[in-house]
């Protein structure tokens, strides 16, 4: 039998980090729980200390998830791992990750402390988070540019302070394949006590070597790939899930190793990922991507028509995409409706069914074809019009627009805040900006707009139009999205949803916690 990889999943923790992804409480739970679906090994749920909000997310993520071990991450401080503690102590399988730098850039100008001192502050971290829970785990920071017999004397010291894994991260993206596989090696050769602890790697993708690097450590002997749905994270990213997994799924040959990842789940975790974080997934990613089981070349498709493995070294089918198949039509049951939606992964309550067959209803009469990416899109948003409580201060209940190349585009809207109707009209540079423009005369609130995207949920002149907004406002930034035939009224839908969530935010009392950034 091969030796099993460990899949750690870091996307509600370092993938929520992407500039742009905003994830509330119910939102981490959803993907939490298709997390466990796909069959990772570890989820790390977040960074307690750094928010009351994370502090709460990871709590729910560990009470309500089961499975997986559910891990937090903290600096080498002792508030930081108790207050790791007590998020993740819900847990059946709880994990405490703590980290500290050991490059001599960071030891030097960030920590400002002698290399001696890192390595006693690291041990007395792993040995109070030993206290609590049973699984430790310990990461040098910017493991990549640290001096090699350094890191391994700190390796050594953790280890017998009862460290169970190890993480080498790539926090920069720095290095590349052969060179990291050969820390590793080295690691392995110059650790005498490394047999009593899992060596995991955790890669960034600054210079898009994250997958590979991840790949030549688990050559060299890492045994735990930390990793992203769709590769998420600061920056540039993380490695991705799926394509280390399904590069250890296709190529054997080179990886004679397994994992507990059901494949079949990925698209469809891909897709909630994308749908909830509202990062779009690129045409021609790998394995997700919209294009990655197309073929245009004729040669191609004379080849696969004659035999897929010509040209395709996995089947769609391997990952859980099965294309975009109508299912459904205007004269579809709500039994038949609502067993489609399990299908795709939606377990909505009675009133969230009612409501989206409702919407999908009104979509038949619109569209002649119904599509799965139609219904995901309508039951996504059903999930996330109930998500964590949130209040809706503003709905729209009229929107006219008028524009063309020979006069002056113009928005009516009607707003209902609270018993407060809101009225009126203006002009703007297309008809989407003069409905933004009527808006924030309306509502008196006039956020920045830092990302406005639409894009075709499916094929066709009357596809659903999916629209997504960030708005950002006293260093708060909300994402909206909404959908509909009419792109114009789903853009306003959208702005309203961001500026809701942005109400909800700047409502709430200041956070105590110390926002923290600098992360493995």
């Amino acid at each position: 039998m091969s030796e099993r990889i460990i899949i750690f999943d870091t996307t509600l923790r370092d993938g929520e980090q992407s500039p742009g992804a905003s994830l509330n409480l119910v939102e981490k739970v959803e993907i939490a729980h298709q997390l466990a679906v796909l069959g990772v090994d570890v989820i790390e749920a977040g960074f307690p200390i750094s928010s009351p909000g994370d502090f709460e997310a990871v709590s729910a993520v560990a009470r309500e998830v089961e499975g997986p071990i559910i891990c937090g991450l903290s600096r080498a401080r002792r508030q930081d791992i108790e207050c790791c503690y007590q998020a993740v102590r819900h847990s059946r399988r709880p994990r405490i990750h703590t980290f500290i730098a050991t490059s001599d850039i960071h030891v030097e100008k960030k920590l400002r402390k002698s290399k001696e001192e890192i390595i006693a502050i690291a041990v007395d971290a792993v040995k109070f988070a030993k206290s609590l829970v049973s699984d430790v785990e310990f990461s040098c920071e910017d493991a990549a540019r640290t001096n090699l017999d350094y890191m391994c004397e700190v390796l050594r010291a953790v280890i017998d302070a009862g460290a169970t894994t190890v993480n080498i991260p790539d926090t920069v993206g720095y290095s590349n394949p052969w060179e990291f596989g050969r820390i590793i090696a080295h690691i392995r050769q110059h650790v005498p006590n490394i047999e009593r602890a899992v060596i995991s790697v955790h890669c960034h993708n600054d210079l898009g070597l994250a997958v590979a690097n991840s790949l030549a450590a688990v050559r060299e002997g890492a045994r735990q790939v930390e990793c992203t749905i769709n590769g998420i994270g600061e920056r540039a990213g993380n490695a991705s899930l799926e394509e280390i997994v399904m590069n250890l799924a296709v190529r054997q040959d080179s990886f004679p190793f397994h994992t507990g990842i059901k494949t079949q789940e990925i698209y469809r975790t891909s897709r909630m990922v994308s749908r909830l974080t509202g990062l779009l997934v690129q045409a021609n990613k790998a394995v997700v991507g919209g294009n990655s089981f197309a073929h245009e070349a004729g040669i191609h498709q004379d080849g696969v028509l004659k035999e897929r493995t010509t040209y395709e070294i996995m089947t769609p089918e391997s990952v859980g995409w099965t294309g975009t198949s109508m299912v459904l039509g205007k004269h579809s049951g709500r039994h038949a409706f609502r067993d489609r939606l399990i299908q795709l992964g939606f377990n909505l309550d009675e009133a969230g069914v009612d409501t989206a067959f409702a919407r999908f209803k009104a979509l038949a009469d619109k569209k002649k074809e119904i599509f799965d990416d139609d219904l995901a899109v309508i039951a996504g948003e059903i999930v996330d019009q109930t998500a964590d409580g949130r209040k809706e201060t503003y709905t729209l209940e009229y929107i006219h627009t008028t524009s063309g190349n020979s006069t002056v585009p113009t928005a009516t809207i009607r707003l209902r805040k609270g018993e407060e109707e809101l009225v009126g009209a203006g002009n703007g540079d297309g008809p989407v900006d003069a409905a933004y423009s009527t808006i924030r005369r309306l509502t008196g609130r006039c956020p920045k707009l830092v990302d406005y995207h639409i894009h075709s949920v499916t094929s066709g002149t009357d596809a659903l139009g999916e629209v997504r907004v960030a708005l950002e406002e006293d260093g708060k930034t909300a994402v909206g999205r909404s959908s509909s035939t009419d792109v114009i009224v789903a853009s306003a839908l959208a702005y309203i949803n961001a500026l809701n969530r942005l109400e909800n935010m700047l409502e709430r009392k200041p956070e105590a916690a110390e926002a923290v950034r600098s992360t493995p």
